[in-house]
């Protein structure tokens, strides 16, 4: 199974399994907004949002470019990489989580900054949508996607 993922997708995986711990509920590869694509967001028990980012390697976050505009799009930002990942390349005043396929570890937490009541609002039910739409997709792999979805 492992062998169709690519390697962010694994760290992804662990990612997820370890904000489940937190009480999160996540979704990889979601957009945001059209040209925005964040490889983990979370949404918490209180409702706060993470966006969490997974790179596989020091040339995998160099041609990374997108990644301050997620920052309007979550409470917390955080940063995934395995255990050879050199993390003095990480900005500063972000999150480190370093992960492998199967766990993660919150190393550093990100600093807080709140989303406004609209945003949050818009984001909570993107998220919710989103995931409805890929369980039906999951129960029904022959169901057409409608042109909001693609």
């Amino acid at each position: 199974m492992d062998i169709d993922l690519q390697p962010g997708q694994l760290l992804a995986r662990g990612v997820c399994r370890h904000l489940r711990s937190y009480g999160f509920a996540s979704i990889e590869e979601f957009v945001p907004e059209r040209g925005k694509r964040v490889d983990v967001i979370a949404l918490g028990p209180k409702g706060e949002i993470w966006i969490v980012e997974c790179k596989s390697s020091r040339e995998d976050f160099q041609t990374d470019s997108k990644w301050e505009g997620y920052l309007e799009w979550c409470d917390r930002y955080f940063w995934a990489v395995d255990t050879n990942f050199p993390t003095d390349l990480l900005p500063e005043g972000t999150g480190l989580i370093i992960a492998d396929p199967y766990d993660a570890e919150i190393i550093r937490m990100a600093p807080e900054d709140k989303l406004a009541a609209a945003r949050r609002k818009k984001i909570t039910h993107k998220f919710a949508m989103d995931a409805a739409r890929r369980l039906h997709r999951f129960r029904d792999p022959k169901l057409v996607p409608l042109p909001d979805e693609m």
